[in-house]
């Protein structure tokens, strides 16, 4: 029997309808890179999400490997280049999480202008403080957003009834504007935007995209909004541009290293400075963890497979 290997939680109806299409199923959320080397030889499909680096190794360790599915977006983990070479299929589902992501970022920009997060704490505390919290208004403002793909129209798509101007600079897209968006180039978006989101991949040239230099060339002392990927922002940089008020603040769902037991010395200076400061909100990776996208990246993935859903 063809057999699948699912190395993250996923929703039932991933598991359900594999068996149901003749699959045998390995359902280990928890399973090890080690451990799946193991138990790989067999496998037809892989299922992953951003634990298990799909490496040459792995790949040459699974002879009958015909796909690997990612649940979310971004194959940055696995090396498609060589699993292509080997007839492998490999498939993300960005469109299943990006209505999430968006409505995410759409949050994270909404109460960083209201003091949501500042003002409901002193309420906690018995403090009832109206002046210092005193909002920002998004109407009139202009977004810019880079990287136009799943996520960042998504987020345009959100925020478009704010009575925003919504600019947009995608490196590899062009032709993309619509009735809510304008494309710019990134030296537009820069100059002109009062908010800057980051939609885009992980690869090299992304690594600390945003870094002293790109803050530096900012205009409007923007507020800054990251939903893709921690290490596309350097964190070191980003703090020196809060103090220096180049920027008005930041939210972020990702960061450059999310495991926080892990951390070095430098490294929990920067995150304990950042979560200092009232105008840094810092999420945990949340912005596509809905209930919602937690179903509809499986069911994309089996549509994906030409697999009939099974409820």
């Amino acid at each position: 029997m063809k057999k699948v290997i699912i190395t993250a939680p996923c929703h039932i109806v991933l598991p359900k309808s594999l068996q149901a299409a003749g699959f045998e199923v390995l359902d280990t959320p928890a399973i090890e890179y080690n451990e799946l080397l193991e138990v790989a030889s067999k496998a037809e499909g892989l299922v992953v999400t951003t634990r298990i680096k799909v490496d040459r190794t792995l790949i040459d360790a699974a002879p009958n490997l015909k796909w690997i599915g990612r649940l979310g977006s971004g194959l940055e983990l696995i090396d498609v280049e060589y699993a292509t070479k080997k007839g492998i299929e490999c498939y993300s589902t960005p469109e299943g999480n990006c209505t999430a992501v968006g409505e995410h970022a759409l949050m994270l920009m909404l109460s960083g202008m209201r003091h949501l997060i500042k003002s409901n704490r002193e309420v906690k505390d018995g403090q009832w403080i109206r002046d210092a919290n005193r909002g920002t208004e998004l109407n009139g403002k202009t977004l810019g957003i880079i990287g136009y793909g799943n996520t960042g129209s998504a987020f345009a798509k959100a925020a478009s009834g704010l009575g925003m101007r919504i600019i947009a600079y995608d490196k590899y897209k062009t032709g993309f504007a619509n009735e809510y968006v304008e494309e710019v180039t990134q030296a537009v978006l820069k100059t002109e935007a009062d908010f800057v989101s980051f939609h885009v991949p992980l690869s090299e040239e992304n690594i600390h995209l945003c870094d002293a230099l790109f803050l530096q060339e900012l205009q409007r002392q923007p507020y800054i909004i990251n939903t893709s990927r921690g290490t596309v922002i350097n964190q070191k940089d980003l703090l020196e541009a809060l103090k220096m008020e180049q920027v008005s603040g930041a939210a972020l769902d990702v960061l450059e290293n999310e495991k926080l037991s892990s951390y070095n010395e430098e490294e929990a200076e920067i995150f304990e400075a950042l979560n200092s400061l009232a105008q840094v909100t810092i999420t945990p990776h949340i912005a596509g963890y809905t209930h919602e996208a937690y179903y509809k990246m499986s069911a994309f993935l089996l549509n994906k497979l030409g697999i009939q859903i099974v409820e």
